[in-house]
């Protein structure tokens, strides 16, 4: 998980909502979240594997039977760019065509309408700028902040170990050798979702680069980003309403009710803008969510054709991945150590289903499903969503920044008792999972390195998705990460208490 992970029990239930971006009404006036992932997964896939989206519109448990139809989604797409980018054309069309926005009034009409209708004007408040700025790139890490060969050790490190790919510490020494691209010159990075602990709103700000904050109005985020605001060089741009009280009682702005308003005000800032999306929310609200921000990408890319965009990828979803960390996952395979040395009667005892091999021998690319049954189709989607975003943006000649990101211990992952645990046992696996300041600085710095150097479009989409990815070692593992989840889980669950 990339940190904001687990999408919530309540995955294919009615949910009704009083204005903002909802689900398409049923007679009922409710909108059903698993009707709605069946029907999007098989609008995605039918121009390419009809079979498969006929499989997916009848799946009659959608939340336990996902998993094989969003692994079928990247199936569908492999050996054909064509192919895996009419798929994400496709699955975000549908989004678009069946979700709704209903106004304050309760009218429901199209997604469109959203930047149509009368919008409430916000102001900007701008804090920071009178700190230090850093000129090196550092990486704070198990308590220590390393600096040039403590990096360049670690990344060594992480190699070996299969935590990153090869082309994600090319990245991260690319930008270490190029000290003066941490400045992005003048370049502004929109942040949704701004208090997220994977955001790259503090490196930023670090680094000397004006940011544009986006998050909801909660007096306590924002006391905390206007406190690292104060701390760097870096000017933060932040929604408030106008008046002259404390500025954390009056920043914010409303992504699922309000992206009129926030799309009329980013259309006032000067120079070229990266729209990045940081943003999560619990169960079916995180849809919700991601089809505001994707709409809000829409528009803004349409008034301002420069703007960049850059997304974080989540490790748990399926990925094509290449030969060599396959490879790599069956050297792991054909040495058990540890928790593997009981694989065999672990095997026997579950039918087969624990510590399966990640891959097939000789795969290439091999498929990593690192799924997580309890996230939920919600999350599925909501994350499918910024792929196929990048996918399609990627295809038009747009800047895009999309990375796989480490698991990281977030407060959203960490509140979750068992999957607290399953990280707390994750090594035990090879799996590494990341602190929130190394994993947000790291993904921070492969942002600065894909804007200055932006990725080409590939032949294949998976190539694009593969490079530079920082997937803490689930795609170089000897066992398929499902088939090893409960064992983590169980190995941990001391630690995790503790």
């Amino acid at each position: 998980m990339d940190g904001a992970s687990v999408g919530g029990s309540r995955d294919d239930v009615p949910v009704t909502e009083p204005s903002g971006v909802i689900f398409p009404p049923t007679a009922s006036g409710t909108g059903l979240t698993s009707s709605l992932g069946r029907a999007v997964v098989g609008d995605a896939l039918r121009a390419v594997d009809p079979i498969g989206a006929a499989a997916a519109q009848r799946e009659t448990d959608w939340r336990r039977g996902y998993l094989m139809h969003f692994r079928r989604l990247v199936e569908a797409g492999l050996g054909s760019g064509e192919a895996a980018r009419q798929i994400a054309a496709g699955g975000l069309a549908s989004v678009h065509e069946r979700m709704r926005f209903r106004t304050a009034e309760g009218t429901v009409e199209p997604l469109a309408a959203a930047f149509t209708g009368p919008v409430e004007p916000l102001s900007t408040a701008t804090v920071g700028g009178q700190g230090r700025v850093d000129k090196e790139l550092t990486l704070p890490y198990r308590g220590e902040r390393l600096r040039g060969d403590g990096i360049k050790r670690r990344l060594d490190a992480w190699l070996a170990a299969g935590i990153i790919e090869p082309s994600c510490a090319e990245a991260i020494r690319t930008v270490q050798a190029n000290p003066d691209w941490l400045d992005l010159g003048g370049t502004t990075v929109v942040a949704l979702g701004a208090g997220a602990e994977m955001g790259p709103v503090p490196s930023l700000l670090r680094w000397g680069n004006p940011v544009v904050g986006v998050d909801l109005a909660r007096p306590a985020l924002w006391s905390r980003l206007i406190e690292t605001a104060d701390r760097y060089g870096g000017r933060l741009h932040v929604p408030a309403v106008k008046g002259d009280g404390d500025l954390a009682q009056r920043a914010g702005a409303d992504l699922l009710h309000g992206i009129g308003s926030i799309a009329e005000w980013l259309d006032g800032f000067d120079g070229r803008l990266v729209l990045g999306n940081y943003v999560y929310a619990d169960g079916a609200i995180n849809v919700r969510l991601s089809t505001a921000v994707d709409a809000l990408t829409g528009h803004l890319r349409q008034s301002r054709p420069d703007t960049a965009l850059a997304f974080l990828a989540t490790p748990t979803d399926v990925f094509a991945v290449p030969g060599d960390a396959v490879a790599h996952s069956e050297r792991a395979y054909g040495s058990p150590a540890g928790v593997g040395r009981l694989r065999r009667p672990l095997r026997l005892l579950s039918g087969g289903r624990m510590l399966r091999r990640n891959y097939a021998p000789g795969d290439d690319p091999g498929i990593c499903d690192a799924l997580v049954a309890q996230q939920g189709p919600n999350y599925a989607l909501a994350k499918r969503i910024h792929r196929w975003r990048a996918t399609v943006a990627r295809s038009e000649g747009v800047t895009v920044s999309m990375n796989v990101a480490p698991p990281t211990r977030t407060r959203s992952v960490v509140k979750n008792r068992a999957l607290a645990a399953a990280y707390a046992g994750a090594h035990r696996f090879g799996v590494e999972v990341f602190e929130p300041a190394t994993s947000n600085t790291l993904m921070a710095a492969l942002l600065v390195h894909d804007l200055r150097n932006p990725p080409q479009p590939a032949a294949e989409v998976w190539h694009e998705e593969a490079e530079f990815a920082a997937h803490g070692g689930l795609w170089r593992c000897a066992y398929a990460p499902r088939s090893a989840l409960g064992i983590a889980a169980l190995l941990g669950w001391g630690a995790a208490r503790g």
